[in-house]
């Protein structure tokens, strides 16, 4: 082994992921333990939580570490705010000094708060692996692994001081909000001409429909649909202009079954209907 990876049990930092979600099991909403090593990193809202015998208030950025065998409880302390939590339950790791499958933090703490850097590191992982699961593309399960593999890395560093906080002027809240409207924006566009609410970009990125509408607009001035509807505006001018089919063609193409009511959104926009938009493209090309 190089000398480089002696402070790390490297050969059995190898995890099996046993279950990932966004949200916690209904079931589980009581005080309960697992057999594995068990993480909530909180990607948004805020709320409490319970682990042994020990309160602790968290917020966005913040890492609950569950060993196995330790009780825990999520609770929710705000209806309009609640946690939005990335869960990943594993086995099969070890840090050097530390047992088999455990993740042991200094005076036996659970709640692990990451420099700036760190969090922006480990939030893009939660985000990646959640990707990958809900995607059907072949090694998916290792794609899944390596990210894990990773985030183990960043909290090894963080409880041993490795990463110290950058004076960057960049927040971890600013960075992770970036990150969420840039892919749902990349969503808008490779999915306009399909059926999109709301609920079903908030479902895709994994956060409440309420908070995605508020990062959104703060990023870009824009409601998501309002976005949405301009993205498919634009490819219909786009189409229009290439003489691609029928007003009631391309209203399908970008997404509109009711042909009037694209047509009432194209002239609210361009102020012309798309029907004289074509005509008078013709009329130029002629």
């Amino acid at each position: 082994m190089n000398e480089g990876f002696s402070d790390i049990a490297y050969q059995e930092l190898h995890p099996t992921i046993l279950y990932c979600s966004r949200t916690r099991d209904a079931r589980l909403n009581s005080y309960h333990s697992h057999t594995n090593v068990e993480m909530a990193f909180i990607l948004s809202g805020t709320g409490r939580y319970l682990v042994d015998g020990v309160s602790y208030d968290v917020k966005q950025g913040d890492l609950i570490i569950c060993n196995p065998g330790v009780l825990h409880q999520s609770v929710v302390t705000d209806q309009n705010d609640p946690t939005i939590e990335f869960i990943v339950g594993f086995t099969d790791v070890h840090f050097l000094n530390m047992p088999d499958n455990c993740i042991r933090m200094p005076e036996g703490e659970h709640l692990l708060r990451l420099s700036s850097e760190a969090k922006r590191e480990f939030s893009r992982c939660c985000y990646e692996i959640m990707e990958e699961n809900a995607s059907s593309e072949p090694g998916r399960y290792y794609m899944i692994q390596a990210e894990m593999m990773k985030m183990l890395i960043i909290i090894y560093r963080a409880l041993n001081g490795n990463r110290q906080e950058e004076n960057s002027g960049i927040s971890f809240e600013s960075y992770s909000k970036g990150y969420v409207v840039q892919q749902i924006i990349r969503y808008l566009n490779e999915n306009y001409a399909n059926k999109i609410s709301l609920d079903q970009i908030a479902h895709n990125m994994y956060l409440s429909p309420v908070y995605i509408s508020k990062i959104f607009k703060e990023k870009t001035g824009d409601s998501p649909i309002n976005f949405l509807i301009k993205i498919r505006l634009k490819k219909a001018k786009e189409l229009l202009e290439d003489g691609q089919g029928s007003i009631k063609v391309i209203a399908s193409m970008v997404g509109y079954d009711d042909v009037y009511h694209f047509s009432k959104l194209f002239k609210k926009y361009y102020g012309i209907s798309p029907l004289n938009y074509q005509k008078s493209v013709r009329k130029k090309e002629e």
